[in-house]
């Protein structure tokens, strides 16, 4: 009996399972002829509203809205049996708000994709891919920083149960244009899908060949060349500081991945190596206007599917030209959903770096036509982000630039620092920064103001608005200067210091003469005018190396020494030297000088001739002080003398550095008896452009007046004016060595300078033997003390 109740029961569960199956294939097939006879485009009103209030966006789709069911495309087993449905809807628009200038944020000509199936059961939404047909997005942002990218999304009282995930999409074109009011950017870019993976190292090998190419364009095939010759030494050494930095791994017991090895695949750096890249999938082209300025440029960037693993390197490639600079770069971006950190191969190439600043807001100089090329690595931080253009190497004119640069993004501004060296500096290549090139260059480097032909000072006006947009502490080394022979300039060292408008090179030094002259410079950009303040000390400039190609000079001993300071008001070079007011002090120690140079300057005929033919003596400095006061731009001479044993030498005028004229008077005095001499006062005069230096004509017509005039009575007596009688009346040395010891001081910008006492050996006219005609303002100001003694100048 209770046999049979048991099978009862068995058979009562065996109908019910039965009941149940059939149930389930009932309503499986009433759900298949639902999905398949059911006309979907009649859900499109409640999709479309929806949508619209998660999104805060009016969202449309006016084409057919279609469900079907297809075997699943990668599935194996028995769950290739389970069907997947397959979505696609036609013709889709997101609206834009309604400030914005397009009607639409993005519209799309097609949309489909599947679900798999059984995920659902665990709340998982799976879609292997997304398929887009013709995509087209618009991106605007006004003025006030609205923009019509960024979503209001419904935010949920609960968290979703579910979770979305999507493996690709898929798309053959798009476009995406860009109208910004705040860059004044217009822009349309194209992105399709690359016919095949392109590995990160083919593209770096591509980008090195291309962005070579464009660097022999601005900085010459000779040019070119020697900045692969210093780019293949930098890889070398970042090759041998990565190749010690895989070696520590392995020897730590974590040797990179067998992958991570291919230049295909991975980058390795001196930190180690990077996790395996994956290959470029998407390729885009862009053109238009950035800052008013024309673009264009194409480029290549990872597949969707690489962008699942934030942890893992997303490829980048562009290579873009804005105006007159090119821009390419090779790397990867981690997190780019977050921009999290770069890590870039970056090449530059420019007509002069100050065109930079529209494009990335960093303020450099004007210069020649440069090309750059190195490793821009950095993390993007809420708190300021950090850039590094690590250990570049470059090209700017015919000089060679290496160095690193790191840019903080701090507030209130962001800091630019770093130190460069210059092994072989071209010293023209300096002239665009304070807009001494030529005309011809300035009109390559598209700038509009023209240096005057009669101006010889730079005219071109700092571009003091950008030195308020960024701080700067960079150290500039050009180890080696190569220029002119006449000039005895050997290297440059400058600190370059910028802060809240305010330029400072503390110092500015220069290796010359065997000597040095340094400066410290302060331009204030905040102010209107720009206020300048210089310092200058010249220390221990050999007076042979001063002239290096005057034969005579060579076998001259001795020193300069000299300090100035100055202060003025105005946007350029020119305005700043038209206003100066200050001091210009220089002394001759301990030298020689040769006595050929003294008896010309005295225009002893006789004694020239002598020295040309067998003298080959040379002549003791006893002292020699120049003493320049400049007062709204003019310097007058309060003392410029020089005294030797033959002979006591006296200038006197002024240089006006408004109009860039000079009136100079130089007076030679002989010490001896000199026949045939036809001592007369000296001149030096005309523009800068266009020196006159000569003999007073005056002073010489009266002399040969006499000549004339007494030769009609006795031949012998027209002998008598040429024979110069001995003035044996040196200069007060003591009292000048004295008296240079006052530093000379500035008054602070845009005051007129105040007038000082002539030096007391200058009452006496006999003291000076002519010095006196240097006038010299009777009021008195007071001196600060300085080193600046002969001893103390050989002891600097």
């Amino acid at each position: 009996m209770a046999q049979g109740r048991a099978v009862g029961t068995t058979g009562t569960i065996g109908k019910m399972v039965a009941w149940i199956v059939g149930v389930l294939a009932v309503l499986i097939a009433v759900l298949v002829v639902f999905f398949l006879t059911f006309d979907w485009n009649r859900a499109r009103p409640w999709i479309d509203d929806k949508v619209s209030q998660a999104i805060g966006r009016q969202f449309h789709i006016t084409g057919d809205l279609k469900v079907g069911w297809q075997r699943p495309p990668s599935e194996t087993g028995w769950r290739r049996w389970v069907p997947w449905p397959r979505f696609s809807a036609q013709n889709i628009t997101v609206a834009n708000p309604d400030w914005a200038r397009q009607q639409y944020f993005a519209t799309l000509d097609e949309i489909d994709f599947q679900v798999a199936v059984l995920p659902l059961l665990a709340r998982d939404i799976v879609i292997p891919t997304i398929n887009l047909v013709n995509p087209s997005v618009d991106l605007e942002r006004l003025k006030d920083n609205r923009n019509n990218w960024t979503f209001t999304f419904r935010q949920s009282t609960q968290p979703s149960t579910w979770n979305l995930r999507l493996h690709d999409i898929a798309f053959a074109k798009g476009n995406i244009a860009l109208a910004d009011e705040i860059t004044s950017a217009d822009m349309q870019a194209e992105i399709d899908t690359l016919g095949q993976p392109v590995p990160i190292g083919e593209a770096m090998k591509q980008q090195e060949e291309a962005s070579r190419k464009s660097s022999a364009e601005m900085v010459g095939k000779s040019g070119a060349n020697k900045l692969d010759k210093q780019a293949d030494a930098a890889a070398a050494s970042e090759a041998s500081a990565a190749s010690a930095a895989s070696a520590a791994a392995a020897a730590s017991g974590s040797a990179p991945n067998p992958a991570s090895t291919s230049a295909n695949t991975s980058i390795t750096t001196r930190e180690g190596p990077k996790p395996p890249v994956p290959p470029y999938g998407i390729g885009w082209t862009v053109k238009g206007t950035y800052n008013k300025t024309k673009v264009s440029g194409n480029g290549k960037v990872g597949g969707v599917l690489a962008l699942q693993d934030a942890q893992r390197p997303f490829p980048v490639q562009a290579d873009v030209r804005i105006g007159d600079t090119h821009i390419a770069l090779v790397g990867t971006v981690t997190d780019p959903a977050h921009l999290a950190a770069l890590d870039l191969r970056l090449w530059l190439q420019g007509v002069s770096m100050a065109h930079l600043y529209p494009i990335t807001g960093v303020t450099l100089p004007e210069t020649p036509p440069y090309a750059t090329e190195g490793r821009l690595v950095g993390q993007f931080r809420q708190e300021g982000s950090v850039f590094r253009y690590e250990n570049f190497t470059g090209r700017v004119g015919r000089s060679d630039l290496n160095g690193s640069l790191v840019f903080a993004g701090r507030k209130p501004r962001p800091l630019l620092s770093g130190e460069l060296v210059s092994n072989l500096l071209q010293f023209s290549d300096l002239a665009p920064i304070i807009g001494a090139d030529s005309n011809a260059s300035k009109a390559k480097r598209g700038e509009e103001t023209k240096q005057p032909s009669n101006k010889a000072l730079p005219t071109e006006e700092f571009k003091t608005d950008r030195w308020k947009a960024i701080d700067a502490d960079v150290k500039f080394t050009g180890r080696r200067i190569i220029k002119d022979p006449d000039l005895p300039i050997t290297d440059l060292y400058t600190h370059v210091v910028m802060t809240n408008g305010v330029l400072a090179l503390e110092p500015l030094r220069f290796g010359v003469a065997g000597g040095t002259l340094a400066s410290n410079i302060n331009l204030d950009g905040s102010a209107t005018p720009l206020k300048g303040r210089f310092s200058t000390q010249a220390r221990h400039l050999k007076l042979k190396q001063l002239f290096p190609n005057v034969k005579t000079m060579q076998s001259a001993l001795g020193e300069v020494n000299g300090d100035a300071a100055l202060s003025a008001t105005g946007n350029s070079p020119a305005a700043l030297a038209a206003t100066s007011n200050g001091e210009v002090k220089a002394l001759i120690t301990d030298g020689t000088v040769s006595r050929l140079y003294m008896e010309a300057a005295g225009l002893n005929v006789a004694n020239v001739i002598y020295e040309k033919l067998f003298g080959k003596r040379d002549v003791k400095i006893n002292c020699a002080a120049a003493d320049f006061v400049a007062t709204n731009g003019v310097l007058e001479s309060r003392v410029f003398a020089l005294d030797t044993d033959d002979a006591v030498i006296n200038m006197d005028g002024h240089i006006d550095m408004k109009t860039e004229q000079m009136d100079l008077g130089i007076h030679p005095h002989t010490k001896g008896f000199r026949v045939f001499s036809l001592r007369s006062p000296l001149y030096v005069k005309g523009t800068f452009k266009d020196p006159h230096v000569g003999v007073n004509a005056g002073a010489l017509a009266v002399r040969g007046g006499a000549v004339v005039g007494l030769g009609l009575i006795n031949p012998f007596a027209a002998l008598i004016p040429l024979i110069a009688p001995s003035n044996n009346k040196p200069l007060p040395c003591t009292q000048m060595l004295a008296d240079m010891r006052a530093a000379p001081t500035a008054p602070p910008a845009g005051q007129k300078q105040r007038a000082k006492a002539a030096p007391a050996y200058m009452s006496s006219d006999a003291a000076a033997g002519g010095a006196a005609r240097a006038q010299a303002p009777k009021k008195s100001a007071p001196a600060s003390p300085a080193p600046a003694s002969a001893a103390q100048y050989r002891g600097s």
